[in-house]
């Protein structure tokens, strides 16, 4: 697959095919639209001719210095040192690398943002940081060090000294770490480049590691949250709860869009289910305080974590669909300062702005963490509820199979999520309203975008591991009580949920076993969107 970058129409899902692998372990291939390679030649062919020269008006990181060196002069002698200076007083990274998805979609958007025609660079430059993404040649950027104004500077510092071929930057190629400049040599490209005037601001200066990261979460939000309703309708038929909460008529007295349609998937999944009935109710399960023959007490509403489970995961899709607003936005924005942007008379002048400024990116992402957050949390709440038999109606202790005693159960996979859960409500704490001003207070407030991105990527993965706990649990659960609640069927979408997840993870029937393995089975199935998948083949798409 091949994407063009015209520096308006990337999409979340673009990036995600270009960052990671399908599932025949192929990347999508991004290249320059041939009307955006006219586009920034022209404009850099105007630059050349007309700015080149030491009696061109200054222009902020193009022929001054940066910072509270912005009104001195770098003279046309002095430009390619100025190019490389900027980028070693940048690279300032801290910590681990990132992983290779965040990356590469880094490499991918500010190819796009310059595809926008606002930022200036060589052709070949842009030409270079596609040739290297689409071979599989990945700098190796540190996470920590941004501070998300003047845009994302230590870690794009990276990239570029990376894709430029610094001795002192290094790559990853064919799964192997070693210094840039042997990287691209062993992948037929020649380690050097010269820089021009503006190149290197171009490739630092934006908000670029923050939008990667803004991008990949939610993008696996968004898939997130469909497993999350499968998951809530596997819990509800496993303590065989009632489905009146999510009733049409009730929903419309409060017409909020997500809350609709998480009920609306709800119903659609649990279509033809009769294990939600009070005849299923009155089936006596295995660890029940009532003899056989006995009905049940009528059940009239369940607790909160399944009744209110639309008025939960509802706010979390209404929150998504304004993150993924923003993102969208962003991912064909130039976020470059200063911009070159046409003066309306066959020219073009340099305007400097704050572009580069990553507010939307924090907030949406502490948007983002907030929502996933508690989505985690309810569904812990789920599974929780499934190893205790005075709370899901008989359900056996720990959803345990094997000997009492001699075996534990899924207990222990209960408390492993609710450490998850606890993670999240500290790194959910909103960073979007720290600021602590840099570079002698020339830049004086900053957004701590980066920080924002990477606490709310690590929640939406926390969340993924949550979701994935309550399939493995919930699916125990119906395989323990299958046979006693034969008569009972499920409903079809849940059916295919349980027989997707059947297919990798066998019932734990015999005790305790590595349940690491299963947790990691089950996450990959996440992932991967195998149960979304099996459930829309049966029942048709969610929303």
């Amino acid at each position: 697959m091949i994407i063009a970058l015209d520096g308006a129409s990337l999409t979340i899902a673009d990036a995600a095919r270009v960052a990671r692998p399908d599932a025949q372990g192929t990347y999508a291939h991004a290249e320059l639209a041939p009307a955006a390679r006219e586009r920034i030649a022209a404009t850099r062919a105007y630059i050349d001719e007309t700015w080149m020269h030491d009696g061109a008006p200054l222009m902020y990181a193009f022929n001054t210095g940066v910072g509270l060196f912005k009104d001195q002069r770098i003279v046309i002698a002095d430009m390619a040192e100025y190019q490389k200076k900027t980028v070693y007083a940048h690279a300032t990274g801290i910590g681990e690398p990132f992983a290779e998805d965040v990356t590469r979609a880094m490499m991918l958007m500010r190819a796009n943002a310059f595809a926008s025609n606002y930022s200036g660079p060589q052709v070949a430059l842009v030409e270079r940081l596609l040739a290297f993404l689409n071979a599989g040649l990945h700098p190796v950027i540190p996470q920590k060090g941004s501070v998300g104004a003047s845009g994302d500077l230590a870690p794009l510092a990276h990239l570029a000294a990376a894709v430029c071929g610094f001795p002192e930057a290094e790559m990853t190629w064919r799964g192997k770490r070693m210094p840039a400049r042997e990287a691209i040599a062993q992948a037929g490209f020649d380690p050097d480049i010269r820089l021009g005037a503006k190149d290197a601001s171009a490739l630092i200066n934006g908000s670029t590691t923050s939008l990667a990261l803004a991008a990949l979460a939610a993008h696996d939000a968004r898939r997130l949250m469909k497993t999350a309703d499968i998951a809530l309708c596997l819990s509800l038929e496993a303590m065989r709860g009632e489905r009146a909460a999510f009733d049409p008529r009730l929903q419309r007295a409060r017409p909020h869009p997500g809350q609709m349609k998480v009920a609306r998937n709800i119903l659609r999944i649990l279509d033809g289910t009769q294990r939600c009935a009070q005849a299923a109710r009155d089936v006596v399960f295995p660890e029940e305080n009532r003899a056989p023959g006995t009905p049940a007490s009528p059940r009239v509403q369940d607790v909160y974590s399944l009744r209110c489970a639309p008025q939960v995961h509802g706010p979390a899709n209404d929150a998504l669909d304004y993150v993924e607003g923003l993102v969208s936005v962003e991912l064909n924005a130039a976020t470059d300062n200063p911009l070159i942007v046409d003066d309306g008379a066959g020219g073009y002048v340099s305007l400097s702005g704050g572009h580069f400024h990553g507010q939307y990116m924090a907030q949406a992402m502490d948007v983002l963490a907030i929502a996933m957050t508690d989505l985690g949390a309810i569904s812990e709440r789920r599974l929780a509820r499934l190893i205790d038999p005075g709370m899901s109606y008989g359900l056996p202790r720990n959803l345990l199979a094997g000997k009492q005693g001699l075996n534990t159960g899924y207990a222990t996979v209960q408390c492993s999520m609710s450490a998850l859960v606890m993670e999240n409500r500290g790194l959910a704490t909103p960073g979007s309203v720290d600021s602590i001003p840099g570079k002698s207070n020339a830049e004086d407030h900053v957004s701590n975008s980066t920080w924002c991105g990477r606490k709310a990527r690590t929640i939406v993965e926390n969340v993924e591991q949550i979701v994935a706990g309550e399939l493995l649990m919930a699916a125990q659960a119906l395989s323990l009580v299958a046979e006693v609640a034969d008569g009972y069927p499920l409903g079809k979408g849940s059916q295919a949920a349980l027989d997707a997840i059947r297919e990798t993870i066998p019932p734990a029937l015999e005790g305790d076993r590595w349940y690491a393995r299963e947790m990691g089975d089950a996450l990959a199935l996440v992932r991967s969107g195998a149960v979304i998948h099996a459930v829309e083949t049966a029942i048709g798409l969610l929303e």
